[in-house]
């Protein structure tokens, strides 16, 4: 069986020379005469691996000094308790309301203090980025959260919010290392890796360092408390060992693709084959306001229900699978993360236009 153009929102596609890699090296890291699965994470090797790991990170997307980088476990959504419970002093917070994340981390943050919408684009299924250019932001809020690329939707902010000079929030998990970032405009950047560097498992949270002390909420588990994370490197308990490994072998990767810039380039390229396909074709439409696509998801329709299920259908018997669009939008999604190579889109829009023309 050969490999298949993998569309999927996460887990999801990741490069084909990292797999061959991480299999060449399974039974015997570099002469130890064992895998990286089963090595202990207070070894010298495995020490090796993730300072490594974090060294290339900070590398690749210049980040300051003044922030730590967190190689933590449980996923974004774990993380959608920790921002309060490590960040809400005042117990207020602004909440920028995207997509069905952003709406689960502002849930989240309700039962711990005052979580306030901002802005939001229900109103349009969550289409479009609303205009965050004068926020009702108060002085005693803490924070502000945004979920800056929306996987579900295929929408992302181009422009950051004007948090009148509160400490910005952003879930980055569909668009990490997707394109260059100023890390300093934000307090903290996080996101599980699943999308676009590694496998499940596995949250990178970088944290600007004046927030992460003793005074958090009263009841944080010790476990979920940034300090206890950052005194120990990330490795306060048994971490996933083997996601980081891979996540530094994608770090590696990108470097040698040429850094984020390349990498934006490179995401750029392959976005527009698709969407100038979308916005000329008969059948198939996009469903985001052209000025807030994502690079990375690209959710579309035919206005059938039977038609996007015969396209899905026939799609994958072609190699291309994970298409079905999420269940509150439906229709389809092609998820073109970095590893996604540009044939794979050129193929499915080759395949898209032959649909097209035979069930016009």
């Amino acid at each position: 069986m050969s490999r298949v153009y993998n569309f999927s929102a996460g887990p999801a596609v990741l490069p084909e020379e990292v797999l061959k890699e991480a299999a060449d090296e399974m039974m015997d890291y570099k002469g130890s005469g064992m895998s990286v699965m089963e090595m202990s994470h207070r070894g010298k090797i495995f020490d090796g691996i993730i300072k490594e790991a974090e060294a290339d990170l900070r590398d690749i997307m210049n980040i300051p000094d003044n922030y730590k980088v967190l190689f933590l476990q449980g996923g974004a959504s774990q993380f959608f308790a920790e921002v309060p419970m490590n960040m809400m002093k005042n117990k207020k917070a602004g909440y920028i309301i995207t997509g069905q994340w952003a709406k689960k981390a502002f849930q989240e943050a309700k039962i711990y203090g005052e979580a306030v919408e901002l802005a939001s684009s229900a109103d349009k299924t969550f289409s479009y980025i609303p205009d965050c250019s004068d926020l009702p932001i108060t002085d005693d809020m803490d924070y502000v959260y945004i979920c800056e690329n929306n996987t579900i939707y295929g929408t992302k902010f181009k422009t950051l919010p004007d948090t009148k000079g509160k400490d910005l929030v952003a879930d980055v998990s569909s668009c990490f290392l997707s394109e260059p970032i100023d890390v300093s405009k934000y307090a903290v950047v996080y996101g599980g890796v699943q999308k676009n560097i590694g496998p499940a498992g596995v949250v990178i949270a970088i944290i600007r360092e004046d927030l992460i002390t003793d005074d958090v909420l009263e009841g944080t588990p010790t476990m979920l408390k940034w300090k206890t994370q950052a005194d120990n490197d990330s490795l306060y308990n048994t971490p996933p060992c083997y996601g980081i490994y891979i996540c530094g072998k994608v770090f590696k990767w990108i470097k040698k693709m040429g850094g984020l810039s390349a990498m934006k380039e490179h995401n750029e390229k392959k976005a527009k084959i698709l969407y100038d396909f979308l916005d000329q074709s008969k059948l198939f439409k996009g469903t985001v306001a052209k000025e807030d696509r994502s690079l990375m998801n690209v959710p579309f329709i035919t206005g059938s229900e039977e038609m996007d299920a015969k396209f899905i259908k026939a799609a994958e018997k072609e190699g291309f699978v994970s298409l079905k669009g999420h269940r509150t939008v439906g229709g389809m999604r092609a998820s073109i993360y970095n590893a996604m190579p540009i044939e794979g889109v050129v193929k499915l829009v080759e395949f898209m236009d032959k649909f097209e023309k035979e069930n016009a």
